[in-house]
């Protein structure tokens, strides 16, 4: 059996991975600033435009104020430089275009200046709050970036018995990481795996979430039996459950499944109110656990039946698929529920680092667009077979 630690990703597909995060972490920012060439053309089209427009109007007709429209656009987008040379260009217009206008009141030549100064200035003012904005968002993201390779490791994820692919998509986009964790580690007792759910979004699940993901990698490599485990996940929950009510927080339990895999053709596994796994094998999906599941973490205390290990065959061919509810209660527009066990039977055959891409896509469709609840899924093989998944 295997005596390592926690298993890392394989050469090439960790670097596919981690360009997939690269992608994600990408999503959503601000478009790249303005280039010098699209603002100086701004500056002097337009300058020209308005030129040509008021000779054929008119002398008495003055459109130069109206190029303080510029440093507005520019600051929309642009860098504070772009803004302030945009700003300083408009007023030297503006000032020149007055002199030449001999004709105009010098009241109305200083309230024209005026007005272009305060309003360039509010496009300064705007950019200068733009960027510096925009610099706390990039200062978070790269935060909650390092947060997640901390709590969650990039797929696939290796030990001596297993290969495993998958996906995690937070619903909240900007915090990466949500109440959905996961983790595979290698003990001297096998390979264990563990998906989890905690109750409830935000900043107090992700604090769960972290609270019941440490105490498994401690545990997965301590206790020796898949009970011991699961207990000492429980009382992690308690622990941090007695902590959010001294704060004023709420309490929250975790739905959990956790597997034991060595090189014997079965598997243990404690659910502990979770989504069922299924084994795609031979153009079929099954669910592998027959039993009813046990209570979710954090509840252990309103039933008196303690907490058994299944087991269920594993064989070398086949791939187990584990998720969270995030997958299983996906609605469509009319409120039918996602069926995976009818969807995944066509899964069996492809290759096992492409399933969390094709089901991820069929659930977008499915939803209509993207899950209302975080989406976390685990895709095993057996070792034996890493060549060919």
């Amino acid at each position: 059996m295997g005596t390592g630690t926690t298993g890392t990703g394989a050469g090439t597909g960790t670097s596919r991975e981690a360009d997939g995060a690269a992608r994600v972490a990408g999503a959503g920012r601000p478009a790249p600033p303005l280039r010098w060439a699209v603002v100086l053309g701004w500056l002097v089209g337009l300058t020209v435009l308005l030129a040509v427009v008021g000779f054929f109007l008119g002398r008495e007709t003055r459109l130069a104020p109206f190029l303080v429209v510029v440093p507005a656009l520019v600051a929309g987008r642009g860098t504070v430089r772009q803004t302030a040379v945009a700003a300083a260009w408009t007023t030297v217009v503006i000032v020149a275009a007055l002199f030449d206008a001999a004709e105009d009141t010098a009241g109305a030549a200083v309230a024209t200046v005026v007005f272009a100064l305060v309003f360039n200035g509010l496009s300064l003012a705007r950019v200068i709050q733009r960027v510096g904005d925009e610099g706390e968002i990039a200062r978070l993201r790269s935060a909650a970036a390092a947060l997640q390779r901390q709590l969650l490791r990039p797929f696939p994820l290796v030990t001596d018995h297993l290969l495993v692919h998958g996906l995690y998509r937070p619903v909240e986009e900007d915090s990466r990481v949500g109440g959905d964790v996961y983790e595979v580690v290698a003990s001297p007792y096998g390979s264990r795996v563990f998906i989890a759910d905690v109750q409830g979004k935000g900043l107090p699940a992700i604090s769960a979430a972290f609270a019941v993901l440490s105490a498994f990698r401690e545990a997965a490599v301590s206790e020796p039996t898949l009970t011991g485990v699961v207990d000492a996940l429980e009382d992690a929950v308690l622990r941090h459950n007695s902590f959010a009510a001294q704060v004023g927080e709420s309490e929250r339990f975790v739905t959990a499944l956790v597997l034991g895999v060595d090189s014997g053709q079965e598997v243990q596994a404690i659910n502990c109110g979770h989504v069922a796994p299924l084994l795609l094998d031979g153009g079929r999906a099954a669910p592998v656990l027959p039993g009813e599941p046990c209570v979710p973490l954090g509840l252990d205390a309103l039933t008196p039946a303690p907490r058994t290990v299944e087991w269920f065959g594993f064989p070398s061919d086949g791939t187990l698929l584990l998720c969270t509810d995030g997958v299983t209660e996906a609605r469509d527009p009319s409120g039918t529920f996602y069926p995976l066990e009818q969807r995944a039977a066509g899964w069996s055959r492809i290759r096992a680092s492409e399933v969390p891409t094709v089901l991820y896509r069929d659930l977008r469709r499915h939803a209509a667009g993207a899950p209302t609840d975080d989406t976390a899924l685990l895709v095993l093989r057996r070792r034996a077979d890493a060549g060919v998944v």
